[in-house]
């Protein structure tokens, strides 16, 4: 019985994982062309229900500017949580393009989660939901509507 049991933990342990399904999504937020400081942008999940789910991605290395990002900071206080070990980088300035790959669950494609952007620029305004699009299994392109130009998301 025992040997039993051993052998279905292990038949267990390595089937798991393979249910556990997820794919790699690219975002890339085009910059619209402005001079001036490079700007800050939290790319963030929210669920069907429109509440912050998690973060993918933060540019921009000093905190203290985070709160600029509003929408990302609302949904993050109100979670009560927030790690951003390993997921942030170097502020976008004018024109550029970043580009972020996150592991999604297959779960969350095609559900009504989407993808939120906030930008901000010291001495320069701030824009939550510059975009949001949706997290689909079909590439899409979605206009900004402050410091982006575009945001797209494709698999």
């Amino acid at each position: 019985m025992k040997k039993l049991a051993a052998m279905l933990m292990l038949a267990t342990a390595l089937v798991a994982p393979a249910t556990a399904w997820a794919r790699d999504v690219t975002m890339e937020a085009q910059m619209v062309r402005y001079s001036g400081r490079a700007a800050y942008l939290a790319v963030y999940l929210t669920d069907p229900s429109g509440a912050y789910h998690s973060t993918l991605w933060v540019s921009g290395h000093k905190t203290k500017y985070y709160g600029t990002l509003r929408g990302w900071v609302q949904g993050v206080s109100q979670a009560g949580a927030l790690n951003l070990d390993g997921i942030t980088g170097a502020s976008v300035g004018g024109g550029e393009t970043l580009t972020v790959h996150a592991n999604l669950a297959d779960a969350l494609i095609d559900a009504g989660y989407q993808v939120h952007v906030d930008t901000a620029v010291e001495d320069g305004g701030e824009y939550a939901d510059d975009a949001v699009i949706a997290v689909t299994a079909t590439p899409t392109t979605v206009d900004g509507t402050g410091y982006l130009s575009k945001l797209s998301i494709t698999m």
